[in-house]
Protein backbone atom coordinates (compact mmCIF):
# COMPACT_ATOMS: atom_id res chain seq x y z
CA UNK A 1 0.00 0.00 0.00
CA UNK A 2 3.32 2.27 1.05
CA UNK A 3 4.25 1.86 -2.14
CA UNK A 4 1.02 2.35 -4.50
CA UNK A 5 0.80 5.48 -2.46
CA UNK A 6 4.25 6.12 -3.16
CA UNK A 7 4.26 5.75 -6.94
CA UNK A 8 0.63 7.90 -7.13
CA UNK A 9 2.42 10.71 -5.02
CA UNK A 10 5.07 10.81 -7.91
CA UNK A 11 2.59 10.59 -10.52
CA UNK A 12 1.17 13.83 -9.70
CA UNK A 13 4.24 15.60 -9.08
CA UNK A 14 5.35 14.79 -12.62
CA UNK A 15 2.33 16.06 -13.57
CA UNK A 16 2.25 19.41 -12.22
CA UNK A 17 6.06 20.35 -13.32
CA UNK A 18 4.91 19.08 -16.99
CA UNK A 19 7.88 16.42 -16.73
CA UNK A 20 4.18 14.01 -17.58
CA UNK A 21 1.59 14.93 -19.65
CA UNK A 22 -2.75 13.72 -18.88
CA UNK A 23 -2.34 12.32 -22.59
CA UNK A 24 1.20 10.59 -22.09
CA UNK A 25 4.37 11.44 -23.90
CA UNK A 26 6.14 14.34 -25.21
CA UNK A 27 5.57 15.65 -28.91
CA UNK A 28 8.26 15.13 -31.30
CA UNK A 29 8.68 18.55 -32.30
CA UNK A 30 7.27 22.04 -31.55
CA UNK A 31 7.89 24.88 -34.20
CA UNK A 32 6.98 28.32 -33.07
CA UNK A 33 6.87 31.01 -36.20
CA UNK A 34 6.75 34.59 -36.10
CA UNK A 35 8.10 37.50 -38.04
CA UNK A 36 10.81 39.98 -37.61
CA UNK A 37 8.50 42.15 -35.10
CA UNK A 38 8.02 42.67 -31.51
CA UNK A 39 5.85 39.55 -31.38
CA UNK A 40 8.15 37.34 -31.85
CA UNK A 41 10.59 38.51 -29.22
CA UNK A 42 9.03 35.82 -26.56
CA UNK A 43 8.62 33.12 -28.77
CA UNK A 44 12.54 33.67 -29.25
CA UNK A 45 12.99 33.69 -25.26
CA UNK A 46 10.93 30.35 -25.02
CA UNK A 47 12.99 28.58 -26.90
CA UNK A 48 16.51 29.86 -25.82
CA UNK A 49 15.53 29.36 -22.56
CA UNK A 50 14.01 25.63 -22.69
CA UNK A 51 10.94 26.97 -21.35
CA UNK A 52 8.52 24.36 -23.27
CA UNK A 53 11.84 21.64 -23.01
CA UNK A 54 9.56 19.30 -21.47
CA UNK A 55 6.72 19.03 -24.07
CA UNK A 56 8.81 18.63 -27.17
CA UNK A 57 11.67 16.69 -27.76
CA UNK A 58 12.47 19.41 -30.19
CA UNK A 59 11.40 23.05 -29.83
CA UNK A 60 12.55 25.37 -32.72
CA UNK A 61 11.70 29.00 -34.02
CA UNK A 62 11.01 29.67 -37.25
CA UNK A 63 11.28 33.04 -38.73
CA UNK A 64 8.83 34.26 -41.52
CA UNK A 65 9.30 37.21 -43.59
CA UNK A 66 6.57 37.93 -45.16
CA UNK A 67 2.75 37.53 -45.15
CA UNK A 68 2.62 35.03 -48.15
CA UNK A 69 5.15 32.69 -46.46
CA UNK A 70 2.68 33.29 -42.98
CA UNK A 71 0.08 32.49 -45.23
CA UNK A 72 1.60 29.10 -46.30
CA UNK A 73 2.53 27.88 -43.11
CA UNK A 74 -0.63 28.40 -41.58
CA UNK A 75 -2.45 26.87 -44.07
CA UNK A 76 -0.07 23.96 -44.59
CA UNK A 77 0.78 22.42 -41.01
CA UNK A 78 4.19 24.00 -40.75
CA UNK A 79 4.01 25.96 -37.49
CA UNK A 80 2.17 24.82 -34.15
CA UNK A 81 2.25 28.47 -32.69
CA UNK A 82 2.33 31.37 -35.37
CA UNK A 83 2.65 34.91 -34.75
CA UNK A 84 0.83 36.66 -36.56
CA UNK A 85 -1.27 40.78 -37.43
CA UNK A 86 -4.84 39.80 -35.99
CA UNK A 87 -6.29 40.42 -39.06
CA UNK A 88 -4.83 38.26 -41.05
CA UNK A 89 -5.69 35.28 -38.21
CA UNK A 90 -9.13 36.28 -38.35
CA UNK A 91 -8.84 35.99 -42.76
CA UNK A 92 -7.06 31.81 -41.82
CA UNK A 93 -10.01 30.91 -39.50
CA UNK A 94 -13.14 31.67 -41.49
CA UNK A 95 -10.96 30.42 -44.69
CA UNK A 96 -11.50 27.28 -42.85
CA UNK A 97 -7.38 27.29 -41.34
CA UNK A 98 -7.33 25.30 -38.14
CA UNK A 99 -6.26 27.91 -35.97
CA UNK A 100 -7.11 29.62 -32.79
CA UNK A 101 -6.15 33.33 -31.51
CA UNK A 102 -4.72 32.36 -27.89
CA UNK A 103 -3.45 36.23 -27.12
CA UNK A 104 -2.67 39.61 -28.17
CA UNK A 105 0.53 41.00 -27.34
CA UNK A 106 1.12 44.04 -29.32
CA UNK A 107 -0.73 47.12 -29.08
CA UNK A 108 1.28 49.63 -30.43
CA UNK A 109 4.65 49.44 -32.95
CA UNK A 110 4.01 51.23 -35.80
CA UNK A 111 5.16 54.88 -36.51
CA UNK A 112 5.99 57.10 -39.29
CA UNK A 113 9.43 57.80 -39.32
CA UNK A 114 10.35 61.31 -41.22
CA UNK A 115 13.41 63.33 -42.05
CA UNK A 116 10.92 66.10 -42.30
CA UNK A 117 10.50 67.64 -38.58
CA UNK A 118 7.73 69.64 -39.21
CA UNK A 119 5.68 66.56 -40.40
CA UNK A 120 3.52 65.77 -36.89
CA UNK A 121 0.09 64.72 -38.70
CA UNK A 122 -1.02 62.47 -41.64
CA UNK A 123 -2.54 65.56 -43.14
CA UNK A 124 0.73 66.43 -43.20
CA UNK A 125 1.67 63.73 -45.82
CA UNK A 126 -0.38 65.42 -48.48
CA UNK A 127 1.85 64.43 -51.72
CA UNK A 128 4.75 63.11 -50.32
CA UNK A 129 5.70 59.58 -51.00
CA UNK A 130 5.77 57.26 -48.23
CA UNK A 131 7.28 53.58 -48.49
CA UNK A 132 4.62 50.85 -47.28
CA UNK A 133 5.31 47.34 -45.66
CA UNK A 134 2.91 44.52 -46.07
CA UNK A 135 0.46 45.92 -48.90
CA UNK A 136 -2.89 45.11 -47.63
CA UNK A 137 -1.99 44.20 -44.17
CA UNK A 138 -1.70 45.52 -40.94
CA UNK A 139 0.57 48.75 -41.03
CA UNK A 140 -0.97 49.54 -44.59
CA UNK A 141 -4.74 48.96 -43.71
CA UNK A 142 -4.14 50.94 -40.38
CA UNK A 143 -2.92 54.28 -41.89
CA UNK A 144 -5.60 53.68 -44.66
CA UNK A 145 -8.22 53.34 -41.98
CA UNK A 146 -6.60 56.66 -40.12
CA UNK A 147 -6.66 58.51 -43.17
CA UNK A 148 -10.02 58.19 -44.43
CA UNK A 149 -11.41 58.75 -40.66
CA UNK A 150 -9.79 62.07 -41.16
CA UNK A 151 -11.45 62.84 -44.85
CA UNK A 152 -8.43 62.05 -47.18
CA UNK A 153 -8.79 60.27 -49.91
CA UNK A 154 -5.74 57.53 -49.98
CA UNK A 155 -5.56 57.08 -53.68
CA UNK A 156 -5.76 61.15 -54.22
CA UNK A 157 -3.32 62.25 -51.02
CA UNK A 158 -0.72 59.78 -50.29
CA UNK A 159 1.88 58.58 -52.37
CA UNK A 160 2.35 55.32 -51.12
CA UNK A 161 5.43 53.06 -52.21
CA UNK A 162 4.97 49.52 -51.35
CA UNK A 163 7.39 47.45 -50.14
CA UNK A 164 8.31 43.69 -48.90
CA UNK A 165 8.77 44.31 -45.04
CA UNK A 166 9.27 46.80 -42.33
CA UNK A 167 13.28 45.95 -42.69
CA UNK A 168 12.57 47.02 -46.07
CA UNK A 169 10.97 50.58 -45.64
CA UNK A 170 13.47 51.23 -43.14
CA UNK A 171 16.49 50.41 -45.50
CA UNK A 172 14.91 53.13 -48.10
CA UNK A 173 15.29 55.85 -45.91
CA UNK A 174 18.07 54.86 -44.32
CA UNK A 175 19.35 55.25 -48.17
CA UNK A 176 17.85 57.89 -48.92
CA UNK A 177 15.71 56.81 -51.41
CA UNK A 178 12.42 57.76 -49.57
CA UNK A 179 11.94 60.82 -47.09
CA UNK A 180 9.37 59.03 -44.86
CA UNK A 181 8.44 55.74 -43.96
CA UNK A 182 5.31 53.72 -41.86
CA UNK A 183 7.77 51.17 -39.53
CA UNK A 184 7.08 48.65 -37.23
CA UNK A 185 9.31 48.30 -34.47
CA UNK A 186 11.56 47.42 -34.26
CA UNK A 187 12.52 49.12 -37.66
CA UNK A 188 11.61 52.38 -36.79
CA UNK A 189 14.37 52.22 -33.69
CA UNK A 190 17.13 50.89 -36.18
CA UNK A 191 16.57 53.77 -38.84
CA UNK A 192 17.26 55.89 -36.14
CA UNK A 193 20.48 53.62 -34.90
CA UNK A 194 21.50 53.64 -38.43
CA UNK A 195 21.41 57.72 -39.12
CA UNK A 196 22.84 58.46 -35.09
CA UNK A 197 19.39 60.00 -34.41
CA UNK A 198 19.22 57.91 -31.26
CA UNK A 199 19.08 58.83 -28.25
CA UNK A 200 16.65 61.71 -29.01
CA UNK A 201 18.56 64.17 -27.34
CA UNK A 202 21.16 64.24 -30.03
CA UNK A 203 21.23 67.81 -31.93
CA UNK A 204 19.79 68.04 -35.62
CA UNK A 205 18.70 64.37 -35.97
CA UNK A 206 18.66 62.77 -39.54
CA UNK A 207 15.17 60.82 -38.73
CA UNK A 208 12.18 61.66 -36.40
CA UNK A 209 9.33 59.64 -34.93
CA UNK A 210 6.78 61.92 -36.47
CA UNK A 211 3.33 59.97 -35.98
CA UNK A 212 2.57 57.98 -33.13
CA UNK A 213 -0.27 56.26 -34.96
CA UNK A 214 -1.41 54.25 -32.09
CA UNK A 215 -2.13 57.73 -30.33
CA UNK A 216 -3.71 58.98 -34.03
CA UNK A 217 -6.03 55.58 -33.47
CA UNK A 218 -7.49 56.83 -30.28
CA UNK A 219 -7.79 60.38 -31.29
CA UNK A 220 -9.80 59.86 -34.45
CA UNK A 221 -11.91 56.88 -33.20
CA UNK A 222 -12.11 58.26 -29.41
CA UNK A 223 -10.89 55.27 -27.97
CA UNK A 224 -7.92 54.12 -26.02
CA UNK A 225 -4.50 55.00 -27.51
CA UNK A 226 -3.75 51.35 -28.87
CA UNK A 227 -4.57 49.05 -31.56
CA UNK A 228 -4.98 45.35 -31.33
CA UNK A 229 -2.13 44.32 -33.59
CA UNK A 230 -0.94 41.08 -33.22
CA UNK A 231 -0.62 38.10 -31.03
CA UNK A 232 -0.24 34.21 -30.97
CA UNK A 233 -1.86 32.06 -32.88
CA UNK A 234 -1.75 27.46 -32.42
CA UNK A 235 -2.69 25.77 -34.97
CA UNK A 236 -3.67 22.27 -35.77
CA UNK A 237 -4.20 19.29 -33.33
CA UNK A 238 -2.51 21.67 -30.66
CA UNK A 239 -5.43 22.86 -30.18
CA UNK A 240 -7.17 20.59 -29.21
CA UNK A 241 -4.86 19.64 -26.35
CA UNK A 242 -5.78 22.33 -23.86
CA UNK A 243 -3.02 21.50 -21.15
CA UNK A 244 -0.23 22.05 -23.56
CA UNK A 245 -1.71 25.60 -25.13
CA UNK A 246 -2.50 26.65 -21.21
CA UNK A 247 1.35 25.69 -20.54
CA UNK A 248 2.23 28.10 -23.57
CA UNK A 249 0.21 30.37 -23.25
CA UNK A 250 1.51 31.02 -19.82
CA UNK A 251 5.35 30.54 -20.95
CA UNK A 252 4.69 33.33 -23.56
CA UNK A 253 3.42 35.87 -20.96
CA UNK A 254 6.51 34.95 -18.66
CA UNK A 255 8.63 35.48 -21.51
CA UNK A 256 7.22 38.95 -22.38
CA UNK A 257 7.40 40.11 -19.02
CA UNK A 258 11.56 38.83 -19.04
CA UNK A 259 12.05 40.70 -22.01
CA UNK A 260 10.27 44.11 -21.46
CA UNK A 261 12.92 43.99 -17.83
CA UNK A 262 16.27 42.39 -19.73
CA UNK A 263 15.48 44.63 -23.01
CA UNK A 264 19.24 44.64 -23.50
CA UNK A 265 19.54 40.36 -23.39
CA UNK A 266 16.42 39.62 -25.04
CA UNK A 267 17.88 42.41 -27.93
CA UNK A 268 21.35 39.91 -27.89
CA UNK A 269 18.64 37.34 -28.15
CA UNK A 270 16.71 38.35 -31.24
CA UNK A 271 19.46 39.58 -33.26
CA UNK A 272 20.89 36.07 -33.43
CA UNK A 273 18.15 34.44 -34.51
CA UNK A 274 16.85 37.29 -37.06
CA UNK A 275 20.04 38.52 -38.44
CA UNK A 276 18.82 41.44 -40.00
CA UNK A 277 17.73 43.00 -36.51
CA UNK A 278 20.42 44.38 -34.37
CA UNK A 279 20.25 43.94 -30.84
CA UNK A 280 20.43 47.61 -29.65
CA UNK A 281 17.40 48.70 -32.13
CA UNK A 282 15.38 45.80 -30.39
CA UNK A 283 16.52 46.74 -26.51
CA UNK A 284 15.06 50.18 -28.16
CA UNK A 285 11.53 49.48 -29.47
CA UNK A 286 11.35 47.29 -25.87
CA UNK A 287 11.09 50.88 -24.36
CA UNK A 288 8.54 52.80 -26.89
CA UNK A 289 6.45 49.94 -27.93
CA UNK A 290 2.86 48.67 -26.09
CA UNK A 291 3.35 44.96 -25.84
CA UNK A 292 1.01 43.37 -23.00
CA UNK A 293 -0.39 39.59 -23.14
CA UNK A 294 -4.48 39.81 -23.34
CA UNK A 295 -6.04 36.72 -23.41
CA UNK A 296 -8.01 36.85 -26.68
CA UNK A 297 -11.34 36.16 -25.30
CA UNK A 298 -10.38 38.95 -22.93
CA UNK A 299 -9.40 41.23 -26.15
CA UNK A 300 -12.76 40.37 -28.08
CA UNK A 301 -14.40 43.43 -27.74
CA UNK A 302 -11.03 45.31 -29.45
CA UNK A 303 -10.51 42.69 -31.71
CA UNK A 304 -14.09 43.20 -33.47
CA UNK A 305 -14.18 47.09 -33.12
CA UNK A 306 -11.43 46.82 -35.52
CA UNK A 307 -12.49 44.04 -37.93
CA UNK A 308 -15.80 45.80 -38.10
CA UNK A 309 -14.07 48.61 -39.58
CA UNK A 310 -12.13 46.14 -41.69
CA UNK A 311 -15.35 44.75 -43.25
CA UNK A 312 -16.92 47.77 -43.77
CA UNK A 313 -14.02 48.80 -45.94
CA UNK A 314 -12.92 45.18 -47.60
CA UNK A 315 -14.62 41.99 -46.20
CA UNK A 316 -11.99 40.18 -47.98
CA UNK A 317 -9.91 41.82 -45.01
CA UNK A 318 -10.92 39.15 -42.62
CA UNK A 319 -12.50 36.90 -44.89
CA UNK A 320 -15.87 38.43 -45.57
CA UNK A 321 -17.36 38.25 -41.71
CA UNK A 322 -16.19 38.87 -37.96
CA UNK A 323 -14.79 35.53 -36.73
CA UNK A 324 -17.27 33.22 -34.10
CA UNK A 325 -16.71 32.28 -30.51
CA UNK A 326 -14.45 28.88 -31.99
CA UNK A 327 -11.67 31.84 -33.14
CA UNK A 328 -11.36 33.31 -29.29
CA UNK A 329 -9.11 32.02 -26.70
CA UNK A 330 -6.79 31.72 -23.80
CA UNK A 331 -7.32 31.91 -20.04
CA UNK A 332 -10.07 33.63 -19.03
CA UNK A 333 -10.26 36.50 -16.88
CA UNK A 334 -10.64 35.46 -13.37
Amino acid sequence: MRAVMHVCVVCAFLLVTGIVHAQGQKLAKLTLAGPSAAVSNALIHMVDSGALADLAEVVEFVPWRDPDQLRVMALDGRADVLAMPTNVAANLYNRGAKLQLINVSTWGVLWLVSRDPALKSLADLRGKELAMPFRGDMPDIVLQLLAEGQGMDVRKDLNLRYVASPVDAMQLLVMRRVDHALLAEPAASMALRKTGSFPLSVIAPELHRSVDLQKEWGRVFARAARIPQAGIAVMGALRERPELVARIEAEYARALAWCKVNAAACGKAVAARIDVLSAEAVADSIAVSQLEVVPSRDARAELEHLFAKLVAKNPALVGGKLPDDGFYGGAKAP
